[in-house]
């Protein structure tokens, strides 16, 4: 009764709640223990990520208290190929730097260090989404909690200056952490937000034909070859973003019985599907395109084609799947350290100089992982032959390996598609770009955890069956619970039997002798 009473009281101010909105729907408390993995066993890479720098910059958490925040908030992964556990846990490890105390509750920032273009407490709305969806992950929801209300909400109760510098898919980065905390509570007190939100695109960014346009500097993707800094194209990214909003606050107003917004907004995703199917993809290039401000389209393809398939707005059996080729070519995208922001054969390709964040090809992992979210996405629920299960391990390997600079763990701004060079990896302002998600792959690609509204769990590697003999993710936090998903190809890994497993609370729900689709009743 007490709390109810002090929650009451909290809500009449905006800063207050700001501060306490932590105080989700769901519990987020464990309900059950890690079924399998020891925490302690993984403190030692948090050992030496702390030995690998001067720590020159300390904010709400600093690297003598990382690993107490890790052992508290994430969930445990080990598999046999020691790179890829080590960047798991080095991602977690970074990511708690950004996270900021202010006046106004946590923040998280991009950068370590100040930007002049930033909004209040160095704070960039540019990878928002990103935040969200790798954030969903972490046990206690204050810090991405707080620092969505900030921006939407840190203004004397308005957006922040600086939240429309950039395009954006909170909307549906928001409801897809709903799939995972359940917390109705939190994803409806932001609803209001999130439709004075759209409301804003549409009025400052929508064309006459319904399409939306955007700087590609606005996109966080200057220098790119179909576009410029100054120039108003209807790109995939903002289309892809808006009709992923709009989905999502569709389902929103379903949960709050407005049927009339429920409809309002699905008509609206109605409408985008169909521009981007009929004028931004390309019949002859086989792949979705900037559609310029001449209403031609750019005729080069680029990174930003694959993501139309982040939000799964590509129809079905209508032949767009063929797109995914491109990731296999080396005239295409594939590249000795990833998957390149631009098509490999344009004549343009990486011509726009170096070290001024180009977007002419250069691998970003700022669009990797937009790109093997989508990927992800075609696999789960695109009947297709173009591209399969070792396609998306051979990328996210690569992903793996070029989070490294002179052999050790790392993250930047953006590399050499050759040599893995990270281009700027020698500023101080490149060091731990939170700028992309690496962990949310991890668990809802590779090991396949697919976040649902429903109470069934369905889990769907997307490891080859060949590659690794064993694996164990555990204490995930999903639905109030805490479900441990593991695979043991002989039985003597982890002494449970043979073949692949899921628990809920420490009991087995599911099984199968081999690794593929699994939903449990």
């Amino acid at each position: 009764m007490l709390r109810d009473f002090k929650y009451k009281i909290i809500a009449l101010s905006v800063l207050i709640a700001l501060n306490t909105s932590c105080k989700s729907g769901v519990n987020h408390s464990q309900k059950g223990k890690s079924a399998v993995l020891k925490s302690a066993d993984y403190k030692h890479y948090v050992d030496y990520f702390n030995t690998m720098e001067d720590e020159n910059l300390k904010f709400a958490i600093p690297n003598d208290s990382a690993w107490a925040w890790m052992e508290k908030n994430i969930p445990l992964f080990e598999c046999p190929q020691q790179n890829f556990e080590e960047i798991y846990y080095f991602r977690w490890w970074s990511v708690r730097k950004h996270i900021k105390k202010t006046p106004q509750g946590f923040a998280i920032t991009e950068f370590l260090v100040d930007r002049s273009y930033a909004d209040k407490y160095n704070m960039i709305s540019c990878a928002l989404g990103h935040h969200i969806n790798e954030f969903r992950w972490v046990h206690d929801p204050q810090y991405i909690e707080q620092d969505v209300k900030i921006w939407y909400r840190g203004n004397e109760g308005k957006p922040m200056n600086k939240l429309y510098k950039f395009s954006s898919w909170t909307a549906d980065a928001l409801y897809n952490r709903y799939l995972v905390n359940k917390d109705e509570k939190f994803l409806l007190n932001l609803y209001p937000d999130m439709v004075t939100d759209y409301a804003v695109w549409e009025k400052d960014r929508q064309r006459k034909d319904g399409l939306f346009w955007q700087h590609d500097v606005k996109d966080g993707m200057e220098e790119s070859l179909s576009g410029g800094r100054k120039v108003q194209n209807a790109r995939p990214t903002i289309n892809s973003y808006m009709y992923g909003n709009a989905v999502a606050i569709s389902k929103m107003a379903e949960m709050k019985g407005d049927k009339e917004a429920e409809a309002k907004f699905k008509a609206k995703a109605d409408v985008l599907q169909q521009l981007v199917e009929t004028k931004l993809w390309n019949p002859k290039s086989e792949f979705f395109e900037t559609f310029t401000e001449k209403d031609t389209l750019a005729q080069v393809r680029e990174a930003i084609g694959f993501i139309p398939w982040y939000f799964n707005l590509p129809e079905k059996g209508k032949g767009f799947e063929k797109a995914w080729e491109q990731v296999k070519d080396e005239k295409g995208f594939s590249a000795p350290f990833g998957l390149t922001t631009a098509e490999r054969r344009s004549p343009r390709f990486r011509t726009h100089g170096t070290g001024t964040c180009e977007w002419d090809g250069a691998i970003w992992p700022f669009a990797s992982s937009q790109t093997l979210t989508a990927m992800a996405n075609v696999l789960n629920g695109y009947d297709q032959n173009f591209v399969g299960k070792p396609d998306y391990f051979k990328q996210m390997e690569l992903y793996v390996q070029s989070q490294y600079y002179r052999g050790k763990p790392y993250l930047g701004e953006y590399l050499d598609e050759t040599t893995g060079y990270w281009l700027m990896g020698d500023r101080e302002r490149s060091r731990y770009y939170n700028h992309s998600t690496f962990n949310d792959l991890m668990i809802t690609g590779m090991v396949g955890l697919r976040p649902r509204a429903d109470e069934k769990i369905e889990v769907n590697p997307l490891i080859p069956q060949e590659k690794w003999d064993w694996f164990c993710l555990d204490n995930v936090l999903y639905h109030g619970n805490i479900i441990t998903i593991l695979w043991d190809k002989t039985g003597e890994k982890y002494k449970k039997g043979k073949g692949f497993r899921i628990y809920k609370n420490g009991k087995e729900i599911a099984f199968s002798e081999k690794l593929e689709r699994v939903i449990s009743e």
